[in-house]
This record gives structure tokens, C-alpha cells and sequence, in this order.
């Protein structure tokens, strides 16, 4: 909620550029690329509950720095701080999950997944309603007393509301079980130590071991392409006659399709193995997207889009515990940092590259070289790749 959609707005109303806006809007992304893989190793070590705990102090707290940002550059520093909170939090929440499910660990991840997804679903809604009434006289005047900036006021009432929210995210924290690191998890039916092999424990680090690091690239190329087609179908649903209102309901048939099937996906890549599953949801993916350009109805963008919603689900839901399984016990946390680091390379430069083949070459042949880009990192991670 405190991104969408009140930051640009916010840092438009401070005085932001179009490119002002684009860096702020950046900066919580870029903290998550070096923050992810040192954060989740550290989880490793000194405990997953603790790191956690960092992150939710950071969620808590970071809200209300907001209320003194004047200046575009002080939004900047303050959204570094608040991107600290996911960076932080997501790849050490990933591990704590994994840590406690050896047996279903597809399905149990996937759900702690489309748990994420239902806030981000909501938020835009609710911190679009919080603007709107925090414009209607009677909140205006019942906030005035406090000596909130009135011309800030519905923006400050959101970051009031993240407050908020951060605040019961600690008050959960602190009531997890501590399992200690991921060497040492203690719960029934997670692993400890006597239960990893010892080659297992002779491994290299997340970050040097091949088949992580494959499995992280073939999710930065699914990522490469949701950051692609969620940047741009949208300005090709407009250039095809499609409607706003159509744009967004589009989108949340996408969201709604990931969140709904991320579970069912994660139980079958238990029962089924994760690795065929992977390449499905890519060759999925890039059929969905391809066909995009050869379309302008409503119905079949819809469907699409749904498709599309459907292969992220299945590579995402598989990717993230095929990646545990992998690292055994020892270092969940900093091969889920591994990969978390690799996934944001990839969402992060899906707008620029799909920005550049469009520029050049129109729709079609752009988000056709994209889907291809998927084509062959499913067949890479097929033939390079073993469970």
C-alpha cells in the first residue's frame, strides 16, 4: 500500500520528475538486489525468527518516516529504508516455511505465496479508498487538530495505515516459534542436522552451487517476461481501443488466476516432481505472451492474461522448492536469497529490454523474441538441471 498507488502521487505532489518518480519508485527494488542473498544467509546463521524480526521492525516503523519527507531526495532515503522490510523479510519467511516442511514443501511454500498475493491484491484498493475519503470534509476536519499538513493529509493517512499494519506484522513476529537456523530447525517434520547427508553438508555455498543458480536464471526469465507484459499491455490494450476499466479487470484475472492455482501447483510439483513442471509453466507463459499482439477483444486479452497468470504460478510455485530441496537444511536462507537476488535482475530488466524491442520492432516481434527467450530456458533447464 505504500507504493500503490501513493508514491508517485506523493512524490509528484513533492515536486518529483517523470524520471524523479521512476528512481523513487526504483529504489525499494534495488536495495532488495543486494540485500536479498546477505540477508538470507545470516538467517542461516543466526536464526530465522530474529532476521525476521528485523525485517518487521523496519515494517513498523518505516510508515512514519513518511510524515517528515518534505523533499524528493528524502523520499528516495526513506524508501531504501522501507525496501530493507521485503528484502529482508522475503527470502528468511520462504526459508522459515521450508525449515518446517520437508513433506509438502511445494504446496505449503505456494500458500505462504498467494498469502503475499492477497495483500498485494488489496492494497491498491485500499490505499486508493484511503485517498479518496481522506479528501471528504469531515476526515479533513477531523484530522486538522493533530497539525497534519492538509495538502498532504490523504497521502500521510495511507502511510498511517501502513503503520498500522506494520505494526500487527511485528505483533505476529514475535509470537513465531523460534526454530533457530536452518541447521538447527527443531519441529517435527522439518530437518535437522542428522537428517542431511553428508555430501549434502559438503556442498558449496547457495551462490556457487549449479543447479541453484540455473533454477534462479530460469525464474529471472519468467520474471523477465511478467515485467514485460505488466509494463506494457497495458499501453497496447489502449492502442487496441481497450478501456481502463478494462485494463484493470484484465489484471486482476491475472493476479486472481496466480493466486488461486499457486497452491495446486505446488502440491502437484510434490507428487509430480518440480523440474517438468517448471518448463510447463514457461512454454505456457511464452505461448500466452506471444499471442497477446494478435488480439485487441476484451475476452480473449482477458484469457490470456489468465494463461499467462496460470505458468507463473506453476513456474513459482515449483522454482522456490526446488531450490530448498536442493540446499537441504544447512542453508535455506541463503539459497532462497540466491535466488530472490537473481528473480529481481530479472523483473527489473523486463520493462528495459521489452521498452527497447518495442521501441524497435512493434508488439508482436517483441514480446514474440521474449517468449522465445522462455522457449529456451525451459529446454536449458530441462537438459542442464537434474532433481
Amino acid at each position: 500500500m505504500a507504493k500503490s498507488p501513493v508514491l508517485p502521487l506523493f512524490a509528484q505532489h513533492l515536486g518529483a520528475s517523470k524520471a524523479d518518480i521512476g528512481f523513487i519508485a526504483a529504489a525499494s527494488t534495488i536495495i532488495g538486489i543486494v540485500t536479498n542473498l546477505p540477508a538470507g544467509a545470516l538467517s542461516d546463521v543466526w536464526g530465522r525468527k530474529r532476521v525476521i524480526l528485523v525485517a518487521a521492525l523496519v515494517f513498523a516503523s518505516a510508515p512514519f518516516l513518511y510524515f517528515f519527507v518534505t523533499t524528493p531526495w528524502q523520499l528516495v532515503v526513506v524508501r531504501v529504508y522501507h525496501g530493507l522490510a521485503t528484502a529482508i523479510f522475503g527470502p528468511v519467511a520462504l526459508a522459515y516455511v521450508a525449515d518446517l516442511f520437508q513433506q509438502r514443501r511445494g504446496e505449503n511454500m505456494a500458500w505462504y505465496s498467494s498469502a503475499t498475493m492477497v495483500g498485494r491484491f488489496l492494497s491498491p484498493t485500499v490505499g486508493g479508498l484511503v485517498l479518496s475519503l481522506a479528501t471528504l470534509p469531515a476526515i479533513v476536519a477531523l484530522f486538522l487538530p493533530l497539525g497534519l499538513p492538509q495538502p498532504r493529509l490523504p497521502y500521510l493517512l495511507v502511510y498511517l495505515g501502513c503503520g498500522l499494519s506494520g505494526l500487527v506484522a511485528l505483533f505476529l513476529a514475535l509470537r513465531l516459534p523460534d526454530l533457530g537456523g536452518g541447521a538447527a530447525v527443531r519441529r517435527s517434520g522439518g530437518e535437522n542436522p542428522a537428517s542431511i547427508p553428508a555430501e549434502a553438508k559438503r556442498r558449496p555455498r547457495p551462490y556457487l552451487e549449479r543447479r541453484i543458480l540455473l533454477t534462479s536464471g530460469t525464474e529471472a526469465a519468467q520474471y523477465l517476461a511478467y515485467g514485460a507484459l505488466e509494463t506494457f499491455l497495458p499501453l497496447y490494450a489502449l492502442a487496441v481501443g481497450r478501456a481502463e476499466w478494462e485494463i484493470g479487470l484484465i489484471f486482476g484475472l491475472q493476479t486472481v488466476t496466480t493466486l488461486l492455482t499457486k497452491p495446486l501447483m505446488g502440491r502437484l510439483s510434490d507428487r509430480l516432481g518440480r523440474r517438468a513442471l517448471i518448463a510447463l509453466g514457461l512454454l505456457v507463459s511464452a505461448a500466452a505472451l506471444a499471442a497477446v499482439p494478435w488480439t485487441a477483444s476484451m475476452l480473449p486479452l482477458a484469457v490470456l492474461a489468465m494463461l499467462f497468470g496460470l505458468g507463473v504460478a506453476v513456474v513459482t510455485s515449483s522454482t522456490a522448492a526446488f531450490v530448498a530441496d536442493l540446499a537441504h537444511g544447512t542453508a535455506h536462507g541463503a539459497a532462497l536469497g540466491t535466488l530472490g537476488t537473481i528473480m529481481d535482475v530479472g523483473h527489473a530488466s523486463g520493462p528495459i529490454v521489452a521498452g527497447l524491442l518495442i521501441a524497435r520492432l512493434s508488439y508482436a516481434p517483441a514480446f514474440a523474441i521474449i517468449a522465445a527467450v522462455l522457449v529456451l530456458a525451459a529446454g536449458g533447464f530441462l537438459a542442464t538441471v537434474r532433481e
